[in-house]
């Protein structure tokens, strides 16, 4: 009797694991969601209706996108962290949901980390240190000096949590003091640069390129450690006397934590294909973000070194959610 109890309980335990690879086989069967936990038509929506439409294509079920914004992505990550871990629901998290906010926030719905499943890091897009045409800066080093000379009276404008981060590491790693002025989405902030009621700001490449291309703005230099694709001929600010600062916003494609690993890794190969078309590749950095590609375990390394990065930041500056 004891033999026959633990045969059953040894069948029991590997039933589920023989099981994986066969669903792997025949998965997706049905349509799948992908939640975007903010409004519609901005960057991170745009980009993966985009995706899913390839995906659509590679696995022959319909991947459609569902918008559940608001408490910066926490609404929506927190949807996709209840969900059933069976596949069918998915949610593209980003800097803020899976990094940022669990500083920025008193308390959360969901543990970026415990509650989800690593699929890929999707794309990366560095933010832009931007001047007013009319602005005396020609570079970071004019903005710098000038910052040096007169503490804290160069006002820059910020229109995301993001832009708040790269200020902070930016006045911390250069010893200077510049003036945050916050702001509620790039449209403001766009119009002031513009029209030179503000001096400075930072904010996205797809923000600002446009007016960038047409002279209206002054791009002194990117975020990322080196040269960006989205923005070329626009030096580092790691190159410009600021050595090692890198700053880069990200989308990620997370599952609910239990999803069969096998259905993990299927995601994560047709994804890596789609990625790796130079159409997709040349879309996406039109759309200002850079295609990235690697194991769900690279974007759970990476996404831990985020936080090691950012926490104690956010905590010594005392930055809130606003």
């Amino acid at each position: 009797m004891k033999i026959l109890s633990l045969v059953a309980a040894v069948a029991a335990f590997l039933l589920p694991l023989a099981s994986e690879p066969a669903a792997a086989q025949t998965y997706p069967s049905r349509s799948v969601r992908i939640i975007v936990p903010y409004q519609p038509g901005q960057g991170t929506d745009v980009a993966t209706r985009y995706l899913a439409e390839y995906l659509t294509k590679a696995m022959g079920q319909s991947f459609f996108v569902e918008n559940r914004a608001g408490a910066g992505g926490n609404i929506g990550a927190s949807e996709a962290a209840r969900a059933a871990p069976d596949g069918y629901t998915l949610v593209m998290g980003t800097n803020g949901t899976h990094v940022l906010n669990q500083y920025l926030y008193g308390s959360m719905p969901f543990d970026p980390e415990k509650d989800f499943e690593p699929v890929m890091l999707v794309s990366s897009f560095p933010m832009v240190v931007l001047a007013a045409a009319n602005s005396p800066y020609n570079s970071l080093s004019d903005l710098l000096a000038e910052a040096r000379a007169k503490p804290d009276t160069v006002n820059v404008a910020l229109p995301s949590t993001t832009a708040r981060l790269v200020l902070e590491l930016l006045k911390q790693q250069s010893a200077t003091s510049l003036r945050g002025i916050p702001y509620k989405g790039s449209g403001t902030s766009m119009t002031d640069l513009v029209g030179g009621q503000v001096p400075v700001a930072i904010d996205t490449v797809s923000a600002s390129r446009a007016f960038i291309s047409s002279g209206k703005l002054k791009a002194l230099g990117v975020t990322s450690l080196n040269a960006s694709a989205l923005l070329p001929g626009v030096k580092p600010v790691a190159a410009q006397g600021v050595d090692g600062f890198q700053v880069v916003a990200w989308n990620g494609l997370y599952v609910p934590r239990g999803t069969p690993p096998a259905v993990v890794q299927k995601l994560n190969a047709e994804l890596g294909k789609i990625l790796a078309l130079a159409e997709v590749r040349h879309r996406l950095l039109e759309l200002g973000h850079e295609p990235a590609l690697g194991s769900p375990a690279e974007l759970a390394d990476f996404a831990k070194s985020e936080r090691h990065k950012w926490g104690p930041l956010i905590t010594k500056v005392g930055l809130k959610a606003e």
